[in-house]
């Protein structure tokens, strides 16, 4: 078990390192500009061991920009409302804190993806395709067989995904007015139960 422990940690470090050279030089020279095998001889792999861990170039600086809303529909407790544990979810995601955070990576990491249409256009499709399985882990929590996705579940998963995103984007937008991160952390989870206040009751207007 302790082998397999330090073997876990190993690959992780491993994976971390090479994610971060990648964003070095990507913000450095610009995405379109650096090759994988730059990447993985700056970072000390084997462009198969880079492969190993991204499959793409792209999933270099996308993966972490994941948001799984899909699995935390499907996998939450029984009886409970999806936007319940949507909300359960980011609320606790938010109150972790922001003790640690690489704000200048986070920045950087935004910036490299703002200034590659390559990039800007992978994160659109990742977007879609996660807005696609949410829809169909809503129509799953509705009964539907086979989680077959009628409008009200794409609407739903467009308003979470579109709400989701706008929250990212004003936690991000005061980083970079200067906002310091304690405090950008601590109107991130005000933003979170706005957001499905709004989702679950609507909006009245006032």
């Amino acid at each position: 078990m302790m082998m397999a422990g330090l073997r876990e940690k190993k690959k992780e470090q491993t994976r971390r390192r090479i994610a971060e050279v990648a964003l070095r030089m990507f913000a450095k020279r610009g995405y379109e500009a650096v090759t994988v095998n730059e990447i993985a001889e700056a970072a000390g792999v084997a462009k198969v061991t880079l492969f190993t861990y991204f499959p793409t170039k792209e999933s270099l600086v996308l993966d972490v920009v994941k948001e799984d809303s899909a699995k935390i529909v499907n996998e939450r407790r029984p009886g409970q409302a999806p936007l319940e544990a949507l909300r359960e979810h980011y609320r606790a995601f938010a109150a972790e804190g922001t003790e640690g955070v690489d704000v200048e990576g986070l920045l950087t990491r935004a910036w490299v993806i703002s200034a590659s249409p390559a990039l800007m256009a992978g994160l659109h499709q990742t977007r879609a395709g996660q807005r696609y399985e949410l829809a169909a882990a809503l129509a799953s929590a509705r009964g539907v067989p086979d989680g077959a996705c009628e409008l009200r579940d794409q609407l739903m998963a467009a308003q979470i995904t579109a709400v989701l995103t706008t929250v990212q984007e004003g936690f991000f937008q005061r980083l970079v007015e200067g906002t310091p991160i304690a405090e950008a952390g601590g109107r991130l989870a005000d933003d979170v139960e706005l957001a499905f206040d709004l989702l679950e009751h609507g909006f009245t207007g006032r």
